[in-house]
């Protein structure tokens, strides 16, 4: 069943928010507007919810898929950053929204990883 939540994007109601992450928590997918387009969204350990949106998509396990992350401190929990990359991170993301390819850290489940390459988009909001 679909659902259409307005979330308010500078006072968001947290009844939302909470009915939001409930959908996630129970194998749901989401769209969510980002700066070009809507993207697809579901919970990071739900391998039946991934599969729904690989088959949304048209997507098989080589094409990248992005981790959305709340901050830039929250990447390094996904994906190996080092100094160097901190500060191009940081830099790049004051002038936009952009997604970056990086080696994804073991925690990461592999079903979310480039097969070969084991490396991981994240993003930031």
């Amino acid at each position: 069943m679909a659902q259409y939540f307005a979330i308010h994007p500078t006072h968001p109601q947290k009844r939302l928010i909470r009915r939001a992450a409930d959908i996630l928590r129970t194998g749901g997918l989401i769209a969510y507007p980002t700066d070009s387009c809507y993207a697809l969204g579901c919970h990071l350990d739900d391998a039946e919810a991934l599969e729904r949106l690989r088959r949304l998509r048209g997507i098989d396990a080589k094409h990248h898929l992005t981790l959305m992350c709340r901050d830039l401190s929250e990447i390094a929990t996904y994906a190996i950053v080092d100094d160097a990359r901190f500060r191009l991170l940081k830099a790049a993301l004051h002038g936009g929204s952009y997604t970056f390819i990086l080696k994804a850290r073991r925690q990461v489940p592999r079903r979310v990883t480039h097969a070969r390459r084991k490396t991981i988009g994240v993003s930031t909001s």
